[in-house]
């Protein structure tokens, strides 16, 4: 994690260089949001998916880099005012504090176009017809078939009354579109055909549900100092969870039991895999 973290910061320091005229503080915004912070668990699963298949790192980092741009757009957005209206994020203020509301908006407008720029970049894959399926999928996760649409009902659910199917179907959307994207581009960029990415496919659900509880978790048990960002604000909005529709012990069984299954679903791979296994592993038992 420490290694993907540290390539992804590379990579952005590199593609955000901060231009010598007005742009700059576009690109500060671009770089205060990018760089720095956050666990970097998406573009490890892409890392991670694509060296089940013998991929070149330099292109599961890419494909982990085009993630973590969507990621970092949709977290600068659920930030703002007419959001979430947070203040703090990965341990320091979210952007549209940092700087204002208009260069927030598009510092993630400029992140999600740099998401398909990266993909349709050559360096990316040297097939193009690798590189229209990544930006295909890509869209498809990030776009109202995924996190975005997740978001719209997650905002419908601070007024309304959501049962567990619909708040899990709201994460499968969020979050775990994203996630299912991570291990579909591994497969993706190894040529695996679509019939054979059923394991990852049931993996990915799984562990982005797992992740999710924890999450929920985190916001009822968790501490600022080490979550990076404000907790308890899902009980203030009034939005339904994983924890407040199960509560914390059977939601923590629920996540254990997910993290379970995920693992199953590695069961035809072998050590090859074991860094997957661990991830899972992970996501219900960190504390930030």
């Amino acid at each position: 994690m420490e290694r993907t973290s540290a390539d992804i910061d590379a990579l952005f320091s590199t593609l955000l260089a901060v231009p010598p005229d007005p742009r700059a503080r576009l690109y500060e915004a671009m770089r205060h949001a990018a760089i720095g912070g956050g666990k970097r668990m998406r573009p490890l699963l892409a890392v991670a998916a694509a060296s089940l298949f013998h991929v070149d790192r330099s292109h599961a980092l890419r494909a982990g880099l085009a993630v973590e741009c969507i990621h970092v757009y949709s977290l600068i957005h659920d930030d703002l005012p007419c959001m979430d209206d947070d203040d703090l994020r990965r341990g320091k203020p979210t952007v549209h504090k940092a700087y204002d509301e208009c260069t927030a908006i598009l510092a993630g407008d400029s992140l999600h176009a740099l998401a398909f720029e990266v993909l349709a970049d050559p360096a990316t894959h040297e097939d193009p017809f690798v590189r229209a399926e990544l930006v295909a999928e890509l869209a498809r996760a990030a776009g109202p078939s995924g996190m975005a649409g997740g978001q719209m009902i997650d905002l419908a659910a601070a007024s309304g009354t959501f049962d567990l199917a619909a708040v899990t179907r709201l994460q499968q959307l969020k979050t775990g579109a994203l996630i299912g994207f991570c291990l579909e581009a591994g497969a993706i960029l190894g040529r695996v055909p679509a019939a054979g990415r059923t394991g990852l496919r049931g993996y990915a659900r799984d562990v982005g549900l797992a992740f999710q509880i924890a999450d929920d978790l985190l916001d009822v048990e968790g501490e600022e100092a080490k979550t990076g960002k404000r907790v308890g604000k899902d009980g203030e909005a009034g939005k339904e969870t994983f924890v407040s529709l199960l509560g914390a012990e059977r939601a923590r069984q629920q996540a254990r039991l997910l993290v379970d299954q995920a693992l199953e679903h590695l069961q035809t791979f072998g050590s090859e895999a074991d860094l997957l296994r661990a991830i899972a592993r992970f996501a219900v038992e960190r504390d930030h």
